[in-house]
């Protein structure tokens, strides 16, 4: 998975100031994330191999390339307040807020397993400061699942199969109210834009379909961390 996103990263115009340096979590984090459990072991292992080896003071920013509201990004912000930290899901929700038009439009994830439906929901809600009792996002779509985990996307599974589940969680999310984006909700998606994309041209047509973003929360984040960087520069007091 790092390699596949590493090698979508690496098709994006960067400029040469900015360097890239991927890192995979050590034993015993788990291969796929699927459930909070992961996430907090994840968590565990991560921030203690940083804290061994010191790796995080050597950088400007780290991105969380799991698809989740990952405790790293709020556990790795307050461990390194002078490092921008970003998760790919607040990029995405970022991304795709400034992607659509004031009204009218709505914005929605495929993911993974149905695990996730309910994590991402909430996850969107909070980070658009909303309450969970409170009323839903009129602006956001909803959360639809494969079916399958991280790990499936560069695993063993045919293509065809995984082609076939992305197709039809992708046409559910399609059939709700004007969508403009989707966002590929897994890290292990990165470079199956175009499944997503053609499943919009056969439900809409070439034109309506080809308008539609779709959204890698791994390249969002990347150009989300540099904007950062640069805004830090120009508007911090120091």
């Amino acid at each position: 998975m790092t390699k596949g996103m590493e090698k979508a990263v690496r098709h994006l115009d960067l400029p040469d100031s900015l360097e890239l340096y991927t890192y995979t979590a050590p034993e015993p984090s788990p291969a796929s994330i699927n459930d909070d459990n992961d996430m907090k072991l994840s968590a565990e292992v991560v921030v203690s191999d940083l804290a061994k080896h010191n790796h995080a003071d050597q950088y400007d920013a780290i991105l969380v390339a799991c698809y989740s509201v990952h405790p790293l990004v709020e556990e790795l912000s307050h461990l390194h307040p002078n490092i921008i930290v970003m998760g790919i899901f607040e990029a995405s929700v970022l991304s795709s807020s400034s992607l659509m038009k004031p009204y009218g439009e709505s914005w929605g994830i495929v993911t993974t397993g149905k695990f996730w439906e309910d994590h991402l929901t909430k996850g969107v809600l909070a980070y658009s400061g909303q309450q969970e009792h409170e009323p839903g996002n009129a602006k956001f779509a909803g959360v639809f699942s494969t079916g399958l985990n991280a790990g499936d996307f560069h695993g063993d599974i045919p293509p065809e199969f995984i082609r076939d589940k992305l197709r039809e969680a992708t046409g559910k999310l399609l059939s709700k109210s004007r969508v403009s984006c989707v966002v590929m909700g897994c890290a292990g998606m990165a470079g199956l834009e175009e499944i997503i994309r053609s499943t919009a041209v056969e439900k809409f047509g070439e034109e309506k379909g080809n308008s539609l973003y779709v959204i890698d929360g791994v390249k969002a984040g990347v150009g989300l961390v540099l904007e950062a960087l640069r805004s830090k520069r120009l508007f911090q007091g120091h």
